[in-house]
């Protein structure tokens, strides 16, 4: 069903509309059904799915036998089926590698983006706008008539059937596009690892051990040497940082960041997330886990652009 989508239309530096509700179509949604499959998972990936309640969902990743990601993701479970949500681009190369080990196990791997129509809500009015259709919502994770609810602190996702979604969205005066979920995403700085990121950062590089995204206490998993090793020994040199200001160039996944030293600048980082209001930007992007909070930054290529470090909403010191 065809759900109409209105254009962002606030700054990024404005406040946030009372209500935002927005379709997720850039996300997209692994099934994990099988005797075996909640293990055959809890074995590839950093989270213990096996202690994953019913009313939880957790951030984690898959690596590469290197430690390197391939994916992170949210993931929870429905009934018997576990779910893995990531962005569409990177489920389209990390599901055939999932599988690829899956048929040595009694677990079926499949894309169930198709099945559900993903809305996320933001804003001061979020919850009552959820409570109206739902009834109230307090657990991480939510089974509803027509799907399932993921409570992120003051937002949701709602993970619906086509149907359910369209009737929502159609006595909702506005339904934004996915940049303005974007936008809360990179602010909230979650690791949403694009398929052109795949096989270059170790899941810290990306704070997805402040995200509770890692357990240093489960099995093995795939990766587990390289990931456990940077813990305890040490050697990890990058982090996750969040960055707003402006420029001139139409940015993409691909543009450099450059950050100014005493004779210049030199290359800074590389943009994991973003999202632009015409000369406007803000974005996730992975720096030298020492990069002062005050430093100089720029796109490489635009001279006249200029970026700042904004403070991230959680805190990368180990416990």
């Amino acid at each position: 069903m065809t759900i109409a989508v209105s254009t962002p239309h606030w700054d990024l530096d404005a406040a946030l509309p009372p209500l935002v509700l927005t379709q997720l179509s850039h996300l997209g949604l692994i099934k994990i059904v099988g005797e075996q499959g909640r293990s055959f998972i809890h074995g590839q990936v950093t989270t213990d799915i096996s202690s994953l309640a019913a009313d939880q969902w957790r951030w984690g990743a898959h690596c590469d036998p290197k430690g390197k990601m391939l994916a992170s993701f949210r993931t929870f479970a429905i009934n018997d089926a576990l779910f893995m949500l990531m962005p569409q681009d990177t489920l389209a190369i990390d599901l055939p590698q999932l599988q690829k080990y899956a048929v040595f196990s009694k677990a079926t791997l499949s894309n169930d983006t198709p099945a559900w129509t993903l809305l996320g809500v933001a804003g001061e009015q979020a919850a009552q706008f959820v409570t109206k259709h739902f009834g109230d919502i307090q657990q991480e994770l939510t089974l509803v008539e027509h799907g399932a609810i993921l409570k992120d602190g003051d937002r949701f996702i709602l993970m619906l059937t086509p149907e359910a979604a369209s009737a929502i969205c159609n006595h909702s005066d506005k339904v934004f596009d996915a940049s303005a979920w974007q936008a809360l995403e990179i602010r909230a700085g979650y690791p949403n690892l694009s398929a052109s990121h795949a096989n270059q950062y170790v899941p810290q590089m990306c704070n997805l051990q402040a995200l509770n995204g890692i357990s240093f206490n489960k099995g093995c998993y795939m990766g587990q040497e390289t990931i456990a090793r940077m813990k305890y020994r040490g050697g990890n040199k990058r982090a996750l940082y969040i960055l707003s200001g402006h420029t001139e160039l139409t940015l993409s996944l691909d543009a450099g960041l450059e950050i100014a030293m005493e004779d210049g600048f030199r290359r800074g980082g590389q943009i994991i997330e973003w999202v632009q209001r015409g000369n406007q930007v803000l974005l996730t992007a992975v720096l030298a886990n020492d990069t002062p909070n005050d430093a100089q930054l720029r796109v490489a290529d635009d001279a006249s652009s200029s970026l700042t470090i904004q403070p991230l909403p959680y805190s990368l010191a180990e416990a």
